[in-house]
């Protein structure tokens, strides 16, 4: 009789301390694709310990241009400014992650610790500002990244990028997780004050424990308050931006965030139904089944009915808000709340853009191509 050959299953997601994704999935084009198996070594880790501490790397990158422009109908804005690539907040939800796919790399893990740093952003932005043909427009920072992340403490980017809008007296608003953006309140403050500046608090929910899981480097839920206060005192517009809402992991703490958010001093709310579009929608169920496999089918079936029985519709007048009963009860809860709690009864100002300087080419080494300063 011969001994039975052992098989070794795919590997169970695993959590990192600090980390979002459990795994480091492939980008859909690579064209090799693996999996991890349980070789006998994974139980080892997890006596030690767990998987190793993943250090965070940061990268240089040289951009070409520095502002993106879109056309999509349920986005407040069209001109948005992304100072870095991949965000070491590692929020698991965040539809930026299939990006990182572009660079070659994974929107799992890769996306939250292998940072790219646009050095060059302030002097594209100075030298797009300087177009005769560029035309002013409110400028969206933070959109596919957060522009305060714990690397801009020490790169300070966003806080150049800010310097140059504030000489130009160009309009622009900003969403972040980050209390660092208090760090540029001088900057902030007197923009508002002229009319040019907003901003957005993004909370998911007021659970430091699923926080901690949900949206590892961010903030925590109560500093985020506490930056939502400080930006109001500020004279600074502040609203809160519940997204996402994630089916029985934050969804049942809506009301609480924004009565929370009310207090604090935000005068506006928005919220967004989870978005799994492309690799978040594996690399969110293996976080659910590494942190919730107690209620992992049941959130995945609430989100399938909201998207028409997929795990995602990317359809534009459905993909921010869900579509059927559940997303109708959802959205009743959300303005019940609001209207009780007094928010959103005044329409957000329109940034104004009448003090737009326009400022002659830079002689900076962006220069690069002459020619581009003729338009």
């Amino acid at each position: 009789m011969t001994d039975s050959v052992p098989e070794y299953p795919i590997a169970p997601p695993a959590p990192r301390k600090g980390r979002g994704a459990v795994t480091n999935l492939q980008g859909r084009y690579e064209v090799d694709q693996r999996e991890a198996v349980d070789d006998g070594w994974v139980l080892h880790e997890e006596e030690e310990g767990g998987p190793p501490a993943l250090r965070t790397q940061v990268f240089d990158e040289r951009a070409k241009t520095i502002l993106t422009r879109n056309a999509s109908p349920d986005i407040p804005f069209s001109v948005s400014l992304n100072p870095y690539r991949g965000c070491e907040h590692g929020c698991i939800y965040c539809f930026a992650r299939p990006t990182h796919s572009y660079l070659g790399l994974s929107p799992g893990l890769d996306f939250e610790s292998r940072i790219y740093a646009k050095v060059n952003a302030p002097e594209l932005l100075e030298r797009e500002l300087s177009k005769k043909s560029y035309v002013p427009e409110p400028i969206a920072l933070g959109v596919n990244t957060d522009a305060w992340q714990p690397v801009e403490r020490e790169l300070r980017l966003t806080r150049r990028v800010i310097e140059v809008l504030s000489a130009r007296g160009h309009p622009f608003a900003a969403i972040t997780k980050s209390s660092l953006i208090e760090r540029d309140l001088d900057l902030l403050a007197p923009m508002a004050a002229r009319g040019q500046f907003m901003a957005a608090i993004t909370i998911t929910t007021l659970d430091a424990e699923i926080a901690r899981t949900l949206e590892p480097r961010a903030a925590t839920p109560a500093r985020r308050l506490r930056t939502i206060r400080t930006l109001s005192e500020a004279g600074i517009p502040v609203g809160v931006s519940i997204a996402p809402v994630i089916p029985f992991v934050t969804e049942p703490d809506m009301e609480r965030v924004l009565e929370a958010c009310a207090e604090a001093g935000a005068s506006n709310a928005s919220y967004i139904v989870l978005r799994l579009p492309w690799e978040v929608a594996p690399l969110f169920k293996d976080w659910l089944a590494a942190h919730f496999p107690d209620r992992a089918e049941r959130v995945m079936s609430r989100v399938r009915d909201m998207r028409g029985g997929k795990d995602y519709d990317a359809n534009f007048a459905t993909r921010m808000k869900g579509e059927g009963l559940w997303a109708d009860l959802l959205k009743q809860r959300f303005h019940q709340a609001v209207r009780r709690l007094g928010l959103n009864e005044r329409r957000r100002g329109i940034l104004d853009m009448s003090q737009f300087m326009r400022a002659a080419p830079t002689a900076g080494p962006v220069r690069d191509d002459p020619q581009m300063n003729l338009f």
